[in-house]
């Protein structure tokens, strides 16, 4: 299972930052041209100003032509994913500014690495497709579902815990890419830590993976409580992204 989802992410890498899939395999770092490919993950319109990736060796970087210079000088000096770190962080961020444009912040991503089956038991109700609209505008879930329907990563799954009438959490995922679905999570403040997250988190990754689609699930650095969700649910970190974004 592993070793297939890989391959899998490569080729979906490989879509996003113009380059091979035996170029996450490269010792040194990569950098390439940005262009927009039919399959990609779609979160904008516009090709990527800066953006880049490691999967823990080296780094793949796509960037405008107007930052080409800089780039094939500095990611040459620096090996890898230690271009991730703070201080290696700031040149880049400092040559961005130039140009009205500002680095995001780090998206930790996970793949599952292990098939698991809950440990724990609660009644739930799973919506598909159409069925999941009732529930846009309802601010109680910011992570599990979109805001309003987004055709380009429409929201496919939703399963949802309850305590009689009462929701107490909501797993979803987003179809961002042909067959790739990101899960989100959100657990109403009174049933936390009772693992509702995790429960619902795997009953979805395991509904994607009978579908014959692809789980990942993503989350913030500091994030414990949603990384201890993604291992307990078995998945593995995969691959580290950042990207920049217009200065208001």
């Amino acid at each position: 299972m592993q070793s297939l989802y890989f391959d899998k992410l490569r080729e979906l890498l490989a879509l996003e930052y113009n380059c091979s899939p035996e170029d996450f395999l490269r010792s040194e770092n990569v950098l390439t041209v940005s262009e927009l490919h039919e399959g990609r993950r779609q979160y904008s319109p516009e090709k990527y100003f800066f953006h880049m990736v490691t999967m823990g060796g080296n780094t793949v970087v796509t960037a405008d032509e107007c930052l080409q210079d800089f780039l094939a000088e500095y990611v040459t000096k620096i090996q890898g994913h230690w271009l991730f770190e703070l201080h290696n962080l700031l040149p880049i961020e400092q040559e961005l500014g130039w140009f009205g444009y500002t680095l995001t912040q780090t998206h930790h991503m996970f793949l599952p690495c292990s098939q698991t089956e809950p440990t724990a038991t609660y009644p739930v109700k799973w919506f598909f497709d159409g069925e999941i609209h009732r529930f846009y505008g309802d601010e109680r879930f910011p992570n599990a579902i979109c805001t309003s329907f987004q055709p380009e990563r429409p929201d496919r799954i939703v399963v949802c815990a309850y305590d009689g009438e009462r929701i107490m959490g909501m797993a979803g995922c987003s179809e961002d890419a042909p067959h790739w679905q990101q899960i989100g999570i959100d657990v109403m403040p009174e049933y936390r830590s009772k693992g509702v997250g995790t429960y619902l988190v795997t009953l979805l990754k395991n509904k994607i993976s009978e579908r014959g689609d692809i789980p990942f699930y993503g989350t913030a650095v500091a994030n414990y409580h949603s990384w201890n969700i993604a291992l307990n649910c078995g998945f593995k970190p995969a691959w580290v992204e950042i990207g920049a974004k217009k200065i208001k």
